[in-house]
């Protein structure tokens, strides 16, 4: 008869609460989640890092500081369309 409460007792936990393999699952789609997130923030690091260098003073790319000025000045040609997304 205590046998069948503890397999009754270890069964029902098994499926309810913290520790259940239903929150389990759930833990896994979380860290799936979490590893995309970490994906897509290392992509956006390495972005910034090669615009970083870009402005290296040895190797200044003048397109890429024309593309700054422009951004932080407001300038444009007259011949341009400006459009603002922020």
């Amino acid at each position: 008869m205590v046998w069948l409460f503890l397999i009754a007792y270890f069964g029902f936990h098994a499926f309810q609460g913290d520790a259940s393999l239903s929150a389990l699952r759930a833990l896994d789609v979380r860290a799936v989640e979490l590893q995309a997130m970490a994906a897509d923030v290392r992509a956006r690091r390495v972005h910034m890092e090669d615009r970083i260098e870009a402005f290296n003073n040895q190797s200044l790319d003048p397109d890429l500081l024309e593309e700054e000025v422009r951004d932080r000045l407001g300038f444009a040609n007259p011949d341009e369309l400006v459009i603002l997304t922020r």
